[in-house]
């Protein structure tokens, strides 16, 4: 029989994108970032979306988001387009859905690549393309009582 040689993490070539997924529930930092651990990878990516205290020089009180059903699969598309364009080990998107407040995580991303770099290149691609390809919506309340919808969150 012969012997099977595996290179140290061909399994995050193969399949890069480790998590994606629009949950109703707090996100974890922890969880998204051991998603993305590779042996392979010498730098590792992560931003972090929370929810501020002011937007448009007014003051916010807290926000909800609501997602399209296709949301998720259409966050893994957004994943594998950025898989394909960069060298990436490994990657993971979480989105928040329901209402947050004031300091609560909205959205984290990370990915992990041979290089720091690359790394940063491609966190930022996936949160750009998230946030205007994905149908995720905000309604942002205000502590003045107005409100308002924002388009792609």
């Amino acid at each position: 029989m012969a012997a099977s040689f595996e290179h140290p993490g061909e399994r995050a070539a193969q399949d890069p994108i480790r998590l994606v997924a629009v949950r109703d529930e707090p996100l974890s930092l922890d969880e998204v970032f051991r998603a993305v651990g590779d042996d392979a990878a010498g730098g590792t990516a992560l931003f972090v979306g929370t929810v501020r205290d002011h937007d448009g020089g007014a003051d916010v009180a807290g926000l909800g988001y609501s997602s399209h059903p296709g949301a998720e699969a259409e966050i893994r598309r957004v994943a594998e387009k950025v898989a394909a364009e960069y060298p990436v080990r490994a990657l993971a998107a979480v989105h928040r859905v329901g209402d947050l407040a004031v300091g609560d995580l909205a959205v984290v991303v990370a990915v992990s690549c041979p290089h720091r770099g690359e790394a940063f290149a491609a966190c930022r691609r996936l949160i750009d393309d998230l946030k205007h390809e994905v149908p995720i919506w905000k309604h942002q309340k205000f502590s003045d009582g107005t409100e308002e919808w924002v388009g792609a969150c």
